[in-house]
Protein backbone atom coordinates (compact mmCIF):
# COMPACT_ATOMS: atom_id res chain seq x y z
CA UNK A 1 0.00 0.00 0.00
CA UNK A 2 1.53 3.35 -1.01
CA UNK A 3 1.73 6.38 1.24
CA UNK A 4 -1.37 8.02 -0.21
CA UNK A 5 -3.42 4.88 0.39
CA UNK A 6 -2.26 4.88 4.00
CA UNK A 7 -3.14 8.55 4.30
CA UNK A 8 -6.55 8.00 2.73
CA UNK A 9 -7.47 5.17 5.07
CA UNK A 10 -6.17 6.88 8.18
CA UNK A 11 -7.93 10.12 7.28
CA UNK A 12 -11.16 8.26 6.62
CA UNK A 13 -11.00 6.70 10.05
CA UNK A 14 -10.13 10.04 11.60
CA UNK A 15 -13.06 11.64 9.82
CA UNK A 16 -15.39 9.03 11.23
CA UNK A 17 -14.15 9.91 14.66
CA UNK A 18 -15.23 13.49 14.24
CA UNK A 19 -11.82 14.89 13.42
CA UNK A 20 -12.35 15.65 9.76
CA UNK A 21 -16.05 15.70 8.97
CA UNK A 22 -17.88 12.69 7.64
CA UNK A 23 -20.71 12.60 10.13
CA UNK A 24 -23.06 15.44 10.57
CA UNK A 25 -25.39 16.66 13.26
CA UNK A 26 -25.77 19.90 11.38
CA UNK A 27 -25.44 22.73 13.85
CA UNK A 28 -23.87 20.56 16.54
CA UNK A 29 -20.52 22.16 15.73
CA UNK A 30 -21.76 25.24 17.49
CA UNK A 31 -21.82 27.32 14.32
CA UNK A 32 -24.99 29.23 13.65
CA UNK A 33 -26.45 29.10 10.17
CA UNK A 34 -26.88 32.86 10.39
CA UNK A 35 -23.12 33.19 9.96
CA UNK A 36 -23.64 32.49 6.25
CA UNK A 37 -27.25 33.55 6.06
CA UNK A 38 -26.77 35.27 2.72
CA UNK A 39 -26.29 31.85 1.14
CA UNK A 40 -29.68 30.68 2.35
CA UNK A 41 -31.84 33.68 1.40
CA UNK A 42 -34.25 32.86 -1.43
CA UNK A 43 -33.05 34.32 -4.68
CA UNK A 44 -29.43 34.72 -3.59
CA UNK A 45 -27.13 34.36 -6.63
CA UNK A 46 -24.77 31.42 -6.60
CA UNK A 47 -21.03 31.99 -6.66
CA UNK A 48 -18.60 29.62 -8.38
CA UNK A 49 -18.01 27.88 -5.06
CA UNK A 50 -21.63 27.57 -3.96
CA UNK A 51 -22.66 26.43 -7.44
CA UNK A 52 -19.98 23.73 -7.39
CA UNK A 53 -21.02 22.63 -3.92
CA UNK A 54 -24.68 22.30 -4.94
CA UNK A 55 -23.58 20.21 -7.91
CA UNK A 56 -21.54 17.96 -5.61
CA UNK A 57 -24.71 17.16 -3.67
CA UNK A 58 -27.34 17.18 -6.41
CA UNK A 59 -25.55 15.72 -9.43
CA UNK A 60 -22.71 13.37 -10.26
CA UNK A 61 -20.36 16.32 -9.97
CA UNK A 62 -19.52 19.77 -11.30
CA UNK A 63 -18.14 20.67 -14.68
CA UNK A 64 -16.75 24.08 -15.49
CA UNK A 65 -19.61 24.61 -17.93
CA UNK A 66 -22.31 23.79 -15.37
CA UNK A 67 -20.63 25.96 -12.72
CA UNK A 68 -20.44 28.88 -15.14
CA UNK A 69 -24.05 28.38 -16.19
CA UNK A 70 -25.28 28.45 -12.59
CA UNK A 71 -23.14 31.34 -11.34
CA UNK A 72 -25.31 34.40 -10.83
CA UNK A 73 -28.50 32.33 -10.84
CA UNK A 74 -30.10 30.77 -7.77
CA UNK A 75 -30.25 27.24 -6.41
CA UNK A 76 -34.03 27.36 -6.73
CA UNK A 77 -33.76 28.26 -10.41
CA UNK A 78 -31.32 25.43 -11.12
CA UNK A 79 -33.52 22.86 -9.38
CA UNK A 80 -36.62 24.06 -11.23
CA UNK A 81 -34.80 23.74 -14.57
CA UNK A 82 -33.62 20.25 -13.69
CA UNK A 83 -37.22 19.21 -13.00
CA UNK A 84 -38.10 20.10 -16.60
CA UNK A 85 -35.33 18.17 -18.34
CA UNK A 86 -36.30 15.03 -20.28
CA UNK A 87 -35.16 11.69 -18.92
CA UNK A 88 -32.45 9.64 -20.60
CA UNK A 89 -33.46 5.98 -20.92
CA UNK A 90 -31.25 3.07 -19.92
CA UNK A 91 -33.58 0.62 -21.64
CA UNK A 92 -33.37 2.49 -24.92
CA UNK A 93 -29.59 2.36 -24.66
CA UNK A 94 -29.58 -1.41 -24.06
CA UNK A 95 -32.16 -2.11 -26.77
CA UNK A 96 -30.15 -0.34 -29.46
CA UNK A 97 -27.88 -3.40 -29.55
CA UNK A 98 -30.72 -5.81 -30.39
CA UNK A 99 -30.79 -8.56 -31.52
CA UNK A 100 -27.52 -9.04 -29.64
CA UNK A 101 -28.16 -10.64 -26.28
CA UNK A 102 -27.80 -7.81 -23.77
CA UNK A 103 -24.96 -8.02 -21.26
CA UNK A 104 -24.55 -6.44 -17.85
CA UNK A 105 -21.82 -4.25 -19.33
CA UNK A 106 -24.41 -2.70 -21.64
CA UNK A 107 -26.43 -1.55 -18.65
CA UNK A 108 -23.35 -0.20 -16.90
CA UNK A 109 -22.42 1.66 -20.08
CA UNK A 110 -25.84 3.33 -20.01
CA UNK A 111 -25.37 4.24 -16.35
CA UNK A 112 -21.95 5.76 -16.84
CA UNK A 113 -23.08 7.62 -19.95
CA UNK A 114 -25.87 9.19 -17.90
CA UNK A 115 -23.68 9.87 -14.87
CA UNK A 116 -20.78 11.41 -16.80
CA UNK A 117 -22.42 13.19 -19.73
CA UNK A 118 -26.17 13.05 -19.08
CA UNK A 119 -28.03 16.37 -19.14
CA UNK A 120 -30.68 15.28 -16.61
CA UNK A 121 -28.21 15.28 -13.73
CA UNK A 122 -30.56 15.79 -10.78
CA UNK A 123 -32.87 13.03 -12.00
CA UNK A 124 -29.92 10.69 -12.60
CA UNK A 125 -28.53 11.42 -9.15
CA UNK A 126 -31.92 10.84 -7.52
CA UNK A 127 -32.44 7.60 -9.44
CA UNK A 128 -29.08 6.39 -8.17
CA UNK A 129 -30.00 7.35 -4.59
CA UNK A 130 -33.33 5.52 -4.90
CA UNK A 131 -31.54 2.46 -6.28
CA UNK A 132 -29.70 2.26 -2.96
CA UNK A 133 -32.97 2.17 -1.03
CA UNK A 134 -35.16 0.08 -3.35
CA UNK A 135 -32.41 -2.45 -4.00
CA UNK A 136 -32.32 -5.16 -6.61
CA UNK A 137 -29.09 -6.83 -7.73
CA UNK A 138 -27.64 -8.63 -10.71
CA UNK A 139 -26.49 -11.20 -8.18
CA UNK A 140 -30.09 -12.35 -7.70
CA UNK A 141 -31.43 -15.33 -9.63
CA UNK A 142 -33.42 -14.48 -12.73
CA UNK A 143 -32.41 -10.81 -12.89
CA UNK A 144 -32.05 -9.72 -16.51
CA UNK A 145 -30.25 -6.82 -18.15
CA UNK A 146 -33.34 -5.38 -19.86
CA UNK A 147 -35.24 -5.80 -16.63
CA UNK A 148 -32.64 -3.86 -14.64
CA UNK A 149 -32.51 -1.11 -17.28
CA UNK A 150 -36.29 -0.83 -17.11
CA UNK A 151 -36.18 -0.76 -13.31
CA UNK A 152 -33.64 2.06 -13.31
CA UNK A 153 -35.78 4.01 -15.78
CA UNK A 154 -38.74 3.48 -13.47
CA UNK A 155 -36.83 4.94 -10.54
CA UNK A 156 -35.83 7.92 -12.64
CA UNK A 157 -39.37 8.41 -13.90
CA UNK A 158 -40.67 8.51 -10.32
CA UNK A 159 -37.81 10.58 -8.89
CA UNK A 160 -39.80 13.77 -9.51
CA UNK A 161 -43.24 12.21 -9.07
CA UNK A 162 -45.17 10.99 -6.04
CA UNK A 163 -43.86 8.43 -3.58
CA UNK A 164 -47.15 6.51 -3.68
CA UNK A 165 -46.71 5.88 -7.40
CA UNK A 166 -43.08 4.98 -6.86
CA UNK A 167 -44.05 2.46 -4.19
CA UNK A 168 -46.57 0.79 -6.48
CA UNK A 169 -44.23 0.72 -9.46
CA UNK A 170 -41.48 -0.82 -7.33
CA UNK A 171 -43.87 -3.42 -5.92
CA UNK A 172 -45.13 -4.50 -9.35
CA UNK A 173 -41.87 -4.41 -11.26
CA UNK A 174 -40.99 -7.97 -12.32
CA UNK A 175 -37.35 -7.52 -11.31
CA UNK A 176 -38.36 -6.64 -7.75
CA UNK A 177 -40.84 -9.52 -7.85
CA UNK A 178 -38.04 -11.83 -8.95
CA UNK A 179 -35.44 -10.47 -6.54
CA UNK A 180 -37.66 -10.52 -3.45
CA UNK A 181 -39.62 -13.58 -4.63
CA UNK A 182 -43.21 -12.32 -4.62
CA UNK A 183 -43.64 -13.04 -8.31
CA UNK A 184 -45.69 -16.27 -8.64
CA UNK A 185 -46.58 -15.92 -4.94
CA UNK A 186 -49.57 -18.14 -4.15
CA UNK A 187 -52.34 -17.99 -1.57
CA UNK A 188 -52.24 -20.17 1.51
CA UNK A 189 -53.32 -23.80 1.36
CA UNK A 190 -54.31 -25.32 4.68
CA UNK A 191 -54.33 -28.84 3.30
CA UNK A 192 -50.71 -28.73 2.12
CA UNK A 193 -49.42 -26.30 4.72
CA UNK A 194 -48.41 -23.75 2.13
CA UNK A 195 -48.26 -20.13 3.28
CA UNK A 196 -47.66 -17.01 1.18
CA UNK A 197 -44.05 -15.96 0.61
CA UNK A 198 -43.28 -13.28 3.22
CA UNK A 199 -40.06 -11.93 1.75
CA UNK A 200 -41.37 -8.80 0.04
CA UNK A 201 -43.94 -8.09 2.75
CA UNK A 202 -41.13 -7.89 5.29
CA UNK A 203 -38.73 -5.83 3.20
CA UNK A 204 -41.32 -3.36 1.91
CA UNK A 205 -41.86 -2.40 5.54
CA UNK A 206 -38.34 -2.73 6.90
CA UNK A 207 -36.44 -1.13 4.03
CA UNK A 208 -38.80 0.68 1.67
CA UNK A 209 -41.30 2.54 3.84
CA UNK A 210 -41.44 2.50 7.64
CA UNK A 211 -38.34 0.82 9.10
CA UNK A 212 -38.03 -1.29 12.20
CA UNK A 213 -39.06 1.25 14.82
CA UNK A 214 -41.75 3.87 15.21
CA UNK A 215 -40.33 7.33 14.55
CA UNK A 216 -41.02 10.87 15.57
CA UNK A 217 -41.27 13.45 12.80
CA UNK A 218 -37.57 14.26 13.31
CA UNK A 219 -36.48 10.68 12.73
CA UNK A 220 -35.70 9.89 16.37
CA UNK A 221 -37.25 6.66 17.66
CA UNK A 222 -40.33 6.71 19.83
CA UNK A 223 -39.61 5.14 23.19
CA UNK A 224 -41.59 3.08 25.65
CA UNK A 225 -39.88 2.38 28.94
CA UNK A 226 -36.67 3.73 27.44
CA UNK A 227 -36.74 1.26 24.52
CA UNK A 228 -37.62 1.78 20.84
CA UNK A 229 -41.11 0.68 19.84
CA UNK A 230 -41.23 -1.80 16.96
CA UNK A 231 -43.15 -0.56 13.96
CA UNK A 232 -44.50 -3.96 12.92
CA UNK A 233 -44.75 -7.56 14.12
CA UNK A 234 -44.56 -10.99 12.52
CA UNK A 235 -48.35 -10.97 12.45
CA UNK A 236 -48.22 -7.83 10.31
CA UNK A 237 -45.78 -9.56 7.96
CA UNK A 238 -48.05 -12.58 7.60
CA UNK A 239 -51.11 -10.44 6.97
CA UNK A 240 -49.35 -8.23 4.42
CA UNK A 241 -47.85 -11.25 2.63
CA UNK A 242 -51.37 -12.30 1.59
CA UNK A 243 -51.69 -9.02 -0.33
CA UNK A 244 -48.76 -9.95 -2.54
CA UNK A 245 -50.27 -13.24 -3.71
CA UNK A 246 -51.60 -13.70 -7.21
CA UNK A 247 -49.13 -11.40 -8.99
CA UNK A 248 -46.93 -12.66 -11.80
CA UNK A 249 -45.65 -11.99 -15.30
CA UNK A 250 -47.47 -9.47 -17.47
CA UNK A 251 -48.91 -10.60 -20.78
CA UNK A 252 -52.06 -10.94 -22.89
CA UNK A 253 -53.78 -13.52 -20.66
CA UNK A 254 -53.87 -14.81 -17.09
CA UNK A 255 -53.44 -18.52 -17.72
CA UNK A 256 -51.72 -20.81 -15.24
CA UNK A 257 -48.92 -21.29 -17.76
CA UNK A 258 -48.17 -17.58 -17.87
CA UNK A 259 -48.43 -17.30 -14.09
CA UNK A 260 -45.80 -19.99 -13.62
CA UNK A 261 -43.56 -18.53 -16.31
CA UNK A 262 -43.88 -21.39 -18.76
CA UNK A 263 -44.84 -21.62 -22.41
CA UNK A 264 -44.54 -18.71 -24.79
CA UNK A 265 -44.04 -15.65 -22.65
CA UNK A 266 -44.40 -12.00 -23.58
CA UNK A 267 -40.99 -10.88 -24.92
CA UNK A 268 -41.28 -7.76 -22.75
CA UNK A 269 -42.27 -9.53 -19.56
CA UNK A 270 -39.07 -8.36 -17.82
CA UNK A 271 -39.94 -4.71 -18.35
CA UNK A 272 -43.74 -4.49 -18.02
CA UNK A 273 -45.49 -4.50 -14.62
CA UNK A 274 -46.65 -7.74 -13.07
CA UNK A 275 -50.35 -8.43 -13.51
CA UNK A 276 -53.00 -9.92 -11.23
CA UNK A 277 -54.04 -13.56 -11.36
CA UNK A 278 -57.14 -13.78 -9.11
CA UNK A 279 -57.00 -17.58 -9.00
CA UNK A 280 -53.83 -17.45 -6.93
CA UNK A 281 -54.76 -14.50 -4.68
CA UNK A 282 -55.68 -15.04 -1.04
CA UNK A 283 -59.31 -14.27 -0.26
CA UNK A 284 -59.00 -14.62 3.52
CA UNK A 285 -58.90 -11.68 5.94
CA UNK A 286 -55.69 -9.66 5.68
CA UNK A 287 -54.76 -7.72 8.82
CA UNK A 288 -51.62 -5.59 9.15
CA UNK A 289 -50.54 -2.26 10.65
CA UNK A 290 -53.99 -1.53 12.02
CA UNK A 291 -55.67 -2.14 8.65
CA UNK A 292 -58.00 -5.04 7.96
CA UNK A 293 -58.98 -6.08 4.45
CA UNK A 294 -62.11 -8.18 4.84
CA UNK A 295 -62.35 -11.66 3.41
CA UNK A 296 -63.24 -11.52 -0.27
CA UNK A 297 -65.97 -13.57 -1.89
CA UNK A 298 -64.24 -13.01 -5.20
CA UNK A 299 -60.49 -12.49 -5.26
CA UNK A 300 -59.54 -8.88 -5.95
CA UNK A 301 -55.74 -8.56 -5.96
CA UNK A 302 -55.77 -4.95 -7.18
CA UNK A 303 -58.06 -3.78 -4.37
CA UNK A 304 -55.95 -5.58 -1.77
CA UNK A 305 -52.76 -4.05 -3.15
CA UNK A 306 -54.22 -0.56 -3.26
CA UNK A 307 -55.38 -0.77 0.36
CA UNK A 308 -52.03 -2.13 1.52
CA UNK A 309 -49.92 0.45 -0.29
CA UNK A 310 -52.18 3.25 0.91
CA UNK A 311 -51.64 2.03 4.47
CA UNK A 312 -47.88 1.97 4.05
CA UNK A 313 -47.80 5.31 2.23
CA UNK A 314 -49.81 7.06 4.93
CA UNK A 315 -47.81 5.64 7.84
CA UNK A 316 -46.21 8.50 9.81
CA UNK A 317 -42.79 6.85 9.60
CA UNK A 318 -42.40 7.21 5.84
CA UNK A 319 -41.49 10.91 5.73
CA UNK A 320 -38.67 10.75 8.29
CA UNK A 321 -37.54 7.26 7.29
CA UNK A 322 -37.17 7.94 3.56
CA UNK A 323 -36.29 11.61 3.97
CA UNK A 324 -33.35 10.91 6.25
CA UNK A 325 -31.93 8.31 3.88
CA UNK A 326 -32.12 10.71 0.94
CA UNK A 327 -30.35 13.37 3.02
CA UNK A 328 -27.65 10.79 3.77
CA UNK A 329 -27.23 9.91 0.11
CA UNK A 330 -26.99 13.54 -1.03
CA UNK A 331 -25.80 15.79 1.79
CA UNK A 332 -24.70 14.45 5.17
CA UNK A 333 -24.64 11.15 7.04
CA UNK A 334 -25.95 12.51 10.33
CA UNK A 335 -28.48 15.27 9.68
CA UNK A 336 -29.84 17.04 12.73
CA UNK A 337 -33.29 15.99 13.91
CA UNK A 338 -34.54 19.44 12.93
CA UNK A 339 -33.29 18.94 9.34
CA UNK A 340 -35.01 15.54 9.13
CA UNK A 341 -38.23 17.06 10.52
CA UNK A 342 -38.22 19.79 7.89
CA UNK A 343 -37.79 17.26 5.09
CA UNK A 344 -40.41 14.92 6.59
CA UNK A 345 -42.82 17.83 6.86
CA UNK A 346 -42.34 18.53 3.15
CA UNK A 347 -43.07 14.86 2.45
CA UNK A 348 -46.24 15.03 4.55
CA UNK A 349 -47.46 18.21 2.89
CA UNK A 350 -45.90 19.97 -0.08
CA UNK A 351 -47.62 23.21 0.89
CA UNK A 352 -50.67 22.44 -1.23
CA UNK A 353 -51.97 19.53 0.81
CA UNK A 354 -50.23 16.84 -1.26
CA UNK A 355 -48.40 14.01 0.51
CA UNK A 356 -45.40 12.26 -1.03
CA UNK A 357 -44.44 14.96 -3.57
CA UNK A 358 -40.85 14.06 -4.39
CA UNK A 359 -40.12 17.49 -5.88
CA UNK A 360 -41.03 19.06 -2.54
CA UNK A 361 -38.79 16.57 -0.74
CA UNK A 362 -35.87 17.31 -3.06
CA UNK A 363 -36.27 21.06 -2.58
CA UNK A 364 -36.44 20.60 1.19
CA UNK A 365 -33.24 18.54 1.20
CA UNK A 366 -31.15 20.72 -1.09
CA UNK A 367 -32.36 24.16 -0.04
CA UNK A 368 -32.24 23.56 3.70
CA UNK A 369 -29.92 25.80 5.69
CA UNK A 370 -27.90 22.79 6.85
CA UNK A 371 -27.25 21.81 3.25
CA UNK A 372 -26.40 25.29 1.98
CA UNK A 373 -24.63 26.93 4.94
CA UNK A 374 -20.86 26.97 4.42
CA UNK A 375 -20.24 27.55 8.13
CA UNK A 376 -22.30 24.52 9.14
CA UNK A 377 -20.44 22.51 6.51
CA UNK A 378 -17.14 23.06 8.31
CA UNK A 379 -18.41 21.45 11.51
CA UNK A 380 -16.48 18.31 12.44
CA UNK A 381 -19.63 16.19 12.39
CA UNK A 382 -21.01 17.38 9.05
CA UNK A 383 -20.62 15.65 5.69
CA UNK A 384 -20.34 12.18 4.29
CA UNK A 385 -17.76 9.84 2.84
CA UNK A 386 -17.89 9.86 -0.93
CA UNK A 387 -18.67 6.38 -2.12
CA UNK A 388 -16.42 4.96 -4.86
CA UNK A 389 -18.98 5.12 -7.69
CA UNK A 390 -19.51 8.80 -7.00
CA UNK A 391 -15.76 9.46 -7.02
CA UNK A 392 -15.31 7.98 -10.48
CA UNK A 393 -18.32 9.90 -11.78
CA UNK A 394 -16.88 13.11 -10.26
CA UNK A 395 -13.65 12.55 -12.17
CA UNK A 396 -15.45 11.84 -15.44
CA UNK A 397 -17.62 14.93 -15.26
CA UNK A 398 -14.94 17.30 -13.97
CA UNK A 399 -12.60 16.52 -16.83
CA UNK A 400 -15.11 16.00 -19.65
CA UNK A 401 -14.37 12.32 -20.06
CA UNK A 402 -15.71 10.77 -23.26
CA UNK A 403 -15.48 7.31 -24.81
CA UNK A 404 -12.71 6.48 -27.24
CA UNK A 405 -15.40 4.77 -29.32
CA UNK A 406 -19.15 5.34 -29.07
CA UNK A 407 -19.60 3.43 -25.81
CA UNK A 408 -18.88 4.30 -22.18
CA UNK A 409 -17.02 1.04 -21.73
CA UNK A 410 -16.84 0.80 -17.94
CA UNK A 411 -17.79 -2.66 -16.77
CA UNK A 412 -18.08 -4.42 -13.43
CA UNK A 413 -16.28 -2.32 -10.82
CA UNK A 414 -17.09 -4.44 -7.75
CA UNK A 415 -13.62 -5.89 -7.24
CA UNK A 416 -12.32 -4.05 -4.17
CA UNK A 417 -8.71 -5.03 -4.79
CA UNK A 418 -8.40 -3.75 -8.35
CA UNK A 419 -11.36 -1.45 -8.89
CA UNK A 420 -14.00 0.49 -6.93
CA UNK A 421 -15.42 -2.25 -4.72
CA UNK A 422 -18.90 -1.13 -5.82
CA UNK A 423 -21.13 -1.11 -8.90
CA UNK A 424 -24.74 -0.07 -9.30
CA UNK A 425 -27.17 -3.01 -9.00
CA UNK A 426 -24.40 -5.35 -7.92
CA UNK A 427 -24.83 -5.22 -4.15
CA UNK A 428 -24.50 -8.49 -2.23
CA UNK A 429 -27.98 -8.21 -0.68
CA UNK A 430 -31.15 -6.15 -0.44
CA UNK A 431 -29.37 -4.13 2.25
CA UNK A 432 -27.21 -2.38 -0.39
CA UNK A 433 -23.42 -2.20 -0.15
CA UNK A 434 -23.80 -0.45 3.19
CA UNK A 435 -26.61 0.23 5.62
CA UNK A 436 -27.75 3.76 6.47
CA UNK A 437 -27.22 3.07 10.17
CA UNK A 438 -23.77 1.51 9.92
CA UNK A 439 -21.38 2.49 12.71
CA UNK A 440 -17.69 1.61 12.14
CA UNK A 441 -16.54 -0.29 15.22
CA UNK A 442 -13.69 0.93 17.41
CA UNK A 443 -13.77 4.46 16.04
CA UNK A 444 -14.47 7.89 17.38
CA UNK A 445 -17.66 7.89 15.32
CA UNK A 446 -18.99 5.03 17.41
CA UNK A 447 -18.07 6.85 20.60
CA UNK A 448 -19.75 10.02 19.34
CA UNK A 449 -22.90 8.16 18.32
CA UNK A 450 -22.43 8.89 14.62
CA UNK A 451 -23.16 6.67 11.64
CA UNK A 452 -20.85 6.48 8.62
CA UNK A 453 -22.62 4.24 6.08
CA UNK A 454 -19.92 4.23 3.40
CA UNK A 455 -17.34 2.97 5.88
CA UNK A 456 -18.94 -0.46 5.58
CA UNK A 457 -17.06 -0.86 2.28
CA UNK A 458 -13.98 1.11 3.33
CA UNK A 459 -11.08 -1.06 4.44
CA UNK A 460 -7.42 -1.59 3.64
CA UNK A 461 -8.12 -3.61 0.50
CA UNK A 462 -10.73 -1.25 -0.93
CA UNK A 463 -8.67 1.85 -0.18
CA UNK A 464 -5.56 0.46 -1.85
CA UNK A 465 -7.70 -0.83 -4.73
CA UNK A 466 -9.22 2.60 -5.31
CA UNK A 467 -5.85 4.35 -5.19
CA UNK A 468 -4.28 1.90 -7.63
CA UNK A 469 -7.33 1.98 -9.89
CA UNK A 470 -7.33 5.78 -10.13
CA UNK A 471 -3.60 5.78 -10.78
CA UNK A 472 -4.44 4.09 -14.07
CA UNK A 473 -7.76 5.80 -14.72
CA UNK A 474 -6.53 9.39 -14.50
CA UNK A 475 -4.02 9.18 -17.39
CA UNK A 476 -5.58 6.39 -19.45
CA UNK A 477 -9.27 6.18 -18.54
CA UNK A 478 -11.33 3.26 -17.22
CA UNK A 479 -12.33 0.36 -19.44
CA UNK A 480 -14.48 -2.75 -19.34
CA UNK A 481 -11.58 -4.79 -20.72
CA UNK A 482 -7.80 -4.74 -20.71
CA UNK A 483 -5.20 -4.11 -23.36
CA UNK A 484 -3.96 -1.13 -25.29
CA UNK A 485 -6.74 -1.44 -27.89
CA UNK A 486 -9.58 -1.58 -25.35
CA UNK A 487 -12.38 0.97 -25.51
CA UNK A 488 -11.79 3.54 -22.79
CA UNK A 489 -13.39 6.62 -21.30
CA UNK A 490 -10.74 9.30 -21.75
CA UNK A 491 -10.56 12.65 -19.99
CA UNK A 492 -9.93 15.90 -21.86
CA UNK A 493 -7.29 17.78 -19.86
CA UNK A 494 -6.73 20.62 -22.32
CA UNK A 495 -7.90 23.27 -19.85
CA UNK A 496 -5.72 21.84 -17.10
CA UNK A 497 -2.64 21.48 -19.30
CA UNK A 498 -2.99 25.16 -20.21
CA UNK A 499 -2.46 25.99 -16.52
CA UNK A 500 0.61 23.85 -15.91
CA UNK A 501 3.01 26.80 -15.98
CA UNK A 502 1.31 27.82 -12.73
CA UNK A 503 0.90 24.88 -10.32
CA UNK A 504 -1.13 27.15 -8.04
CA UNK A 505 -3.70 27.88 -10.75
CA UNK A 506 -3.79 24.23 -11.76
CA UNK A 507 -4.43 23.03 -8.21
CA UNK A 508 -7.04 25.73 -7.65
CA UNK A 509 -8.93 24.56 -10.73
CA UNK A 510 -8.86 20.97 -9.50
CA UNK A 511 -9.95 22.22 -6.08
CA UNK A 512 -13.03 23.90 -7.57
CA UNK A 513 -14.05 21.03 -9.84
CA UNK A 514 -13.55 18.19 -7.37
CA UNK A 515 -13.85 19.76 -3.93
CA UNK A 516 -15.94 22.91 -4.50
CA UNK A 517 -12.97 24.86 -3.09
CA UNK A 518 -13.04 22.73 0.04
CA UNK A 519 -9.34 21.86 0.07
CA UNK A 520 -7.63 22.76 3.32
CA UNK A 521 -4.70 25.15 3.10
CA UNK A 522 -2.15 22.53 4.17
CA UNK A 523 -3.39 20.03 1.59
CA UNK A 524 -3.35 22.66 -1.11
CA UNK A 525 0.23 23.62 -0.30
CA UNK A 526 1.36 19.98 -0.29
CA UNK A 527 -0.15 19.32 -3.70
CA UNK A 528 1.20 22.56 -5.19
CA UNK A 529 4.68 21.64 -3.97
CA UNK A 530 4.42 18.12 -5.36
CA UNK A 531 3.24 19.39 -8.74
CA UNK A 532 5.98 22.05 -8.82
CA UNK A 533 8.59 19.36 -8.31
CA UNK A 534 7.87 18.04 -11.82
CA UNK A 535 10.26 20.16 -13.92
CA UNK A 536 9.17 21.50 -17.30
CA UNK A 537 12.55 20.99 -18.94
CA UNK A 538 14.07 19.20 -21.90
CA UNK A 539 12.89 18.94 -25.47
CA UNK A 540 9.32 19.60 -26.60
CA UNK A 541 8.25 15.98 -26.08
CA UNK A 542 9.69 15.88 -22.58
CA UNK A 543 7.99 19.14 -21.63
CA UNK A 544 4.68 17.87 -23.04
CA UNK A 545 4.98 14.73 -20.93
CA UNK A 546 5.88 16.75 -17.85
CA UNK A 547 2.83 18.98 -18.32
CA UNK A 548 0.56 15.95 -18.48
CA UNK A 549 2.22 14.47 -15.41
CA UNK A 550 1.62 17.70 -13.51
CA UNK A 551 -2.09 17.41 -14.30
CA UNK A 552 -2.24 13.71 -13.46
CA UNK A 553 -0.49 14.24 -10.14
CA UNK A 554 -2.64 17.20 -9.11
CA UNK A 555 -5.83 15.21 -9.73
CA UNK A 556 -4.47 12.01 -8.20
CA UNK A 557 -3.32 13.64 -4.98
CA UNK A 558 -6.55 15.63 -4.70
CA UNK A 559 -8.70 12.51 -5.11
CA UNK A 560 -6.58 10.62 -2.59
CA UNK A 561 -6.73 13.39 -0.03
CA UNK A 562 -8.91 13.38 3.09
CA UNK A 563 -10.37 16.72 2.01
CA UNK A 564 -11.85 15.09 -1.10
CA UNK A 565 -12.78 11.80 0.51
CA UNK A 566 -15.10 13.61 2.92
CA UNK A 567 -17.80 15.52 1.06
CA UNK A 568 -18.59 18.69 2.98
Amino acid sequence: MNIWAVLLLSSALAACGGGGGGGGKGGSSGASSSASSEINLPGTPLTQQTAARLLVQASFGPTQATIDGMTGNTAETWIAREFEKPQASALEYVDQFAPTTPTQNMFWESFWKGAISGQDQLRQRMAYALSQIFVISFDGDGITVRGVASYYDMLGRNAFGNFRTLLQDVSLHPMMGTYLTHIRNQKENVATGRVPDENYAREVMQLFTIGLYQLNLDGTPKLAGGNPVESYTNTDVSGLAKVFTGWSWGGPDITDTRFYGGGTQDPNRDVIPMQAYPKFHSVSTKAFLGTTIAAQGTANPAASLSAALDTLFNHPNVGPFIGKQLIQRLVTSNPSPAYVARVASAFNNNGAGVRGDMKAVIRAILLDSEARDLTTAQGNNFGKLREPVIRLANWGRAFNAAPSSSRYAIGDTTNSGSSLGQAIFKSPSVFNFYRPGYVPPNTGAATAGLVVPEMQITHETSVAGYINYMQGVIPSGPSSSSGVTADRVIANYASEIALTDSPTQLVDRVNLLLLANGMKAATRTQIINAVSAIALTGNAAAIDTARKNRVYLAIYLAMASPDYLVQK
